[in-house]
């Protein structure tokens, strides 16, 4: 195959990628790397990504990096099937717009508050931010149609919700309003989220 795409199981950012190759149907020959093992500091990855994260796309003899890039290019260099933007361009901005909103602010807040035991002041951030979300959750979809919106918020909101279902100053009603709440479900039984759940999620789960 062409495609080859680098992948590390758990990665928000990998997954997002998966979702949208597998949302187009587009073949790939997928490489899992472990972070536990090192793979991602070896002079081999290192050539394709010097930043050393994941994901990374390689099309025959290009090599790109950066899951929001890919997954742009990844519409525009296979524009037939299942669209991952709105050809409309402002519903096109409008999901760009979230996809940044999700990178810029979901992910940073998320982070702080799954790191340790919540700070009034960052429980407080969070609650406002995915209230927000919780706005935005108007449709079956963020945007309407299923979009890159849904496949970069929902890997967020995934690993988010499972580092948090272990922590005992967590309570998913305190945050997570009715309208995201079923967002969130209808996203999980998709057949592409299932398909790409991550593997060691997986495990964990049969342990």
């Amino acid at each position: 195959m062409a495609v080859r795409f680098y992948y590390a199981s758990g990665s928000p950012y990998s997954w997002r990628v998966w979702l949208a190759l597998e949302r187009k149907g587009i073949p790939y020959h997928q490489k899992t790397l472990s972070f536990s093992d090192g793979d991602l500091k070896t002079p081999e990855y290192g050539a394709l990504n010097p930043r050393r994260r994941v994901p990374v796309l390689v099309d025959d003899d290009f090599v790109l990096a950066e899951s929001a890039a890919i997954v742009e290019y990844i519409e525009d260099r296979w524009p037939n099937g299942p669209t991952l933007f709105a050809r409309e361009p402002r519903k096109r901005a409008i999901q760009r717009r979230m996809v940044r909103e999700a990178d810029d602010y979901l992910a940073k807040v998320g982070t702080r508050f799954a790191a340790g035991p919540a700070a009034e002041e960052t429980a407080k951030e969070l609650r406002e931010e995915l209230a927000l979300w919780e706005g935005a959750a108007t449709g079956d979809y963020l945007t309407g149609d299923l979009s890159a919106a849904d496949l970069t918020v929902y890997p967020l909101m995934a690993l988010f919700e499972r580092i948090a279902s272990r922590r005992p100053d967590f309570a998913r009603s305190d945050f997570i309003g009715p309208r995201l709440s079923a967002w969130i479900g209808r996203m999980h039984a998709l057949p592409i989220v299932q398909h790409t759940w991550p593997p060691h999620w997986k495990e964990a789960a049969l342990a």
